[in-house]
């Protein structure tokens, strides 16, 4: 945001701060300034020149002018290239050793055999305007005087970032309002409201929707001139960054940069019937922009209409078919004021980002409109002479509640402040930022919020401490460390067990990711899972991220797909919250997940092994068992994970058809679940001091018989003195049945207080063996 030093000036009493200074001072107590800089320094010594003779060149377009550029510099012999050049014309002198715009200096120089002493200019070339058709044409004045309503200025560029809680302070005379409390001068009010006319208005307005447009003012007039605004006008918006148009439409910007109050002027002359209507767009409804660009509309943008349909998209941009024209004679002159959050969606929606949409998705006050208005009277007489008012205000608003006054106690302020400060001081200081102050009791202070900073500002105690703190300087509070008893931090347990769990699975080499919680319909549907139950986000960042994940499978397979491009075989995981409806008015449920995935080109079976393992690691004493697969997951290759006797999780390698090549294997772990349970407890096991037996028993059985299912048989088979069972390897051919396997394991029994003696040994094989025959098991 550019603000003009010379304009801030001009809105205060006074102002003896150079711009350097008050950069500083603003930066300091206000909002963060990025730098200031001298704009059209030369104006100082360019000045008005009048053409006495032209005389052509022969082989050149150019012509030998004599001018007389006053008592200064007296009678100059320039060379000039602009068609407008002639005897008698009034212009602009640059002498010269002067740079103009671009850098570019002025000399004494002989062109095509002719010398030039200085240069006559054109607007463009002075940073008046963005005119470079010809030199500038003068009126009213006499040959060295400067350009009339034009000087040198310095433009202080303030961060907008700093400035998005603050709409006031998007125009001049909001700013000027802090320089006036900083500086300690007075501030101008540059609005006269006696402007604004009385009686029946001969335009109306109808609001459909109060909520999307709290207040919409307008004027009427007629006999109005259309043409290049006054020097002095185009100057000002060129310092700030605004581009002069014509007189109308420069005097519209001219508002908006001073009083933050967007406006727009509409040709009445193009606009059907003589009401204006404020409502919702149709569905599809088609509005052609003054970019020349058609958007397809929709229910939640607010369009300006007329009879025959939309001539502005409210808050953002006006209409192609109602635009000012050099034709144009009578305006409808807008002033209006709508909702934050509608223009900042619509703005985004359309991808059209305007001056006008900057400041109303900051929410700009409603009163601001009629001030906007008067001021308008007041310029347009100034620029367009001869222009008349038609009818009264048309002018319609639906008052918002108004905020009670907020209770601020001394003691309060002091304690909070961290330093002594006297009440009148904190009076003054209120004041002069035009709150409203009284003492409804001793040392206690009841504040009024003016209208410009009770939007989306000021509403609380603290928010008055703010700007009682920001205007003493907070390099005045002394730095005093509090005084508070050093207590431990609290321990978030759930946070810490993820953490170790991160831990883990990263020392068994798997590589974290990290994915959005979000995703598209399509996505959703890949997956098979149904839109309508994920939790749908109102303001998605995209489409493709509109619904919240009720998995983290769309994030792990994207990965798993992009990772495959590149690399044989990789190993990742990501630890986050599955997002689950509840009822209405209630929060989801976020349940935090472990899935970890296995990517190689082979037959996928060590995946499912090793990460079968990685379970073990993170759950020891886990138990895998085989489940119904699921629409994503391999038809045979899906089980689902036990530990302590509770369900925790599924291992299973992902279906085919989401993969184009390899295979990936998949663990997807509940740690809401794990953390529940906690973990697993530990008793003391002494060394032991005799040693043990083992023996292998190869196991004949079906091929989709269980290795576990035979694990726990034999284990109980084998009494109290079996130590453990562990799974060696299963066989498969000669001289076996087609559907048959060889499944083989080891046996380890001991005793605690003896070695165990052949016959104890033979009797606890012999009872596994007797248990597996009855069972219609056979030992190879």
């Amino acid at each position: 945001m550019k603000f003009s030093y010379n304009w801030i000036h001009e809105l205060t009493d006074g102002l003896g701060i150079d711009p350097p200074k008050l950069m500083k001072l603003i930066t300091m107590k206000t909002a963060e300034c990025e730098g200031v800089e001298a704009h059209a320094p030369w104006l100082a010594q360019v000045c008005v020149a009048r053409v006495m003779s032209v005389e052509p060149i022969e082989g050149s377009h150019n012509v030998k002018a004599l001018v007389d550029a006053g008592p200064v510099h007296g009678q100059k012999q320039v060379v000039c290239g602009a068609p407008n050049c002639r005897p008698g014309v009034l212009t602009a002198y640059v002498p010269s050793g002067v740079t103009v715009a671009g850098g570019k200096e002025i000399r004494k120089a002989t062109i095509g055999g002719v010398e030039s002493d200085g240069m006559l200019a054109s607007g463009d070339e002075l940073d008046l305007n963005r005119d470079h058709a010809g030199i500038l044409e003068l009126s009213g004045v006499e040959p060295g005087e400067p350009i009339p309503g034009c000087a040198p200025d310095a433009v202080i560029e303030v961060d907008n970032k700093s400035l998005t809680h603050r709409p006031d302070l998007w125009g001049h005379h909001g700013m000027a309002r802090e320089v006036a409390a900083i500086s300690g001068v007075k501030l101008k009010d540059p609005v006269d409201l006696t402007l604004i006319p009385q009686g029946e208005p001969a335009w109306h307005v109808d609001i459909r929707d109060f909520e999307l447009c709290p207040r919409y003012s307008a004027l009427v007039f007629e006999n109005v001139k259309v043409g290049p605004s006054p020097l002095w006008l185009q100057q000002r918006l060129e310092a700030v960054g605004l581009n002069p148009i014509s007189n109308v439409v420069d005097v519209t910007n001219f508002i908006m940069a001073e009083l933050a109050q967007p406006m727009h002027a509409f040709d009445a002359d193009w606009l059907h019937g003589n009401t204006i209507m404020v409502r919702r767009a149709g569905e599809g409804e088609v509005f052609k922009a003054l970019n020349d660009e058609s958007y397809t509309l929709n229910t939640s943008n607010l369009v300006i209409a007329d009879a025959n349909g939309a001539v502005a998209l409210a808050g953002v941009i006006g209409g192609a078919g109602s635009a000012i024209n050099d034709k144009t004679t009578r305006i409808v002159l807008e002033s209006a004021n709508f909702q934050a959050a509608n223009i900042r969606m619509t703005s985004s929606a359309v991808k059209i980002r305007t001056d006008a949409s900057m400041r109303f998705e900051k929410a700009q006050d409603p009163l601001n409109t009629v001030r906007a208005l008067a001021r308008a009277v007041a310029l347009l007489q100034e620029v367009a002479p001869g222009c008349r008012l038609v009818g009264g205000l048309v002018d319609s608003w639906q008052a918002a509640a108004v905020a009670p006054p907020i209770e601020l106690p001394m003691t309060w302020l002091v304690r909070k402040l961290g330093r002594p400060i006297g009440a009148d001081e904190v009076r003054g200081i209120l004041e002069s930022l035009e709150f409203l102050v009284d003492e409804t009791a001793p040392g206690v202070f009841s504040v009024t919020v003016p209208t410009w900073r009770a939007t989306k500002d000021i509403t609380i105690k603290d928010d008055l401490l703010e700007e009682v703190g920001r205007m003493i300087g907070y390099a005045t509070v002394p730095p005093v460390a509090p005084l508070q008893p050093v207590k431990q931090p609290w321990v978030n347990e759930e946070r810490v067990f993820h953490h170790s769990v991160r831990e883990l699975v990263a020392a068994q080499g798997f590589t974290e990711s990290y994915n959005y919680s979000f995703l598209s319909e399509d996505a959703a549907r890949q997956f098979h899972f149904e839109p309508g139950a994920h939790l749908r986000v109102i303001n998605p960042i995209s489409s493709e991220q509109s619904l919240m994940r009720l998995s983290l499978l769309p994030g792990i397979h994207r990965n798993i797909v992009e990772n495959a491009k590149r690399y044989e075989e990789f190993r990742l995981f990501e630890i986050g919250n599955e997002i689950h409806k509840r009822g209405p008015g209630e929060l989801p449920n976020e349940v935090p997940h472990l899935m970890a995935a296995l990517y190689s080109k082979g037959d996928g079976k060590a995946g499912l092994f090793e990460l079968k393992r990685l379970a073990e690691c993170v759950m020891p004493g886990c138990t895998v068992t085989p489940a119904e697969a699921g629409p994503n997951q391999h038809p045979a290759r899906c089980s689902s994970i036990e530990w302590r006797g509770e369900a925790v999780g599924t291992l299973y390698e992902l279906h085919p058809s989401l993969m184009d090549a390899g295979r990936a294997a998949i663990l997807d772990v509940n740690l809401a679940v794990l953390f529940k349970l906690g973990p697993a407890p530990r008793r003391y096991k002494p060394l032991r001091r005799y040693p043990t037996s083992e023996f292998d028993l190869s196991v004949v059985a079906g091929l989709r018989d269980l290795c576990g299912t035979l694990e726990t048989k034999i284990r109980k088979a084998a009494g109290p003195l079996c130590e453990k069972v562990r799974f060696l390897y299963a066989y498969q051919g000669k001289p076996l049945a087609d559907d048959q396997q060889s499944l083989s394991f080891r046996v380890t029994a001991g005793a605690a207080d003896h070695t165990l003696s052949n016959e104890e040994v033979t009797g606890i094989r012999n009872a596994i063996i007797a248990d597996l025959a009855s069972a219609g098991y056979e030992l190879r």
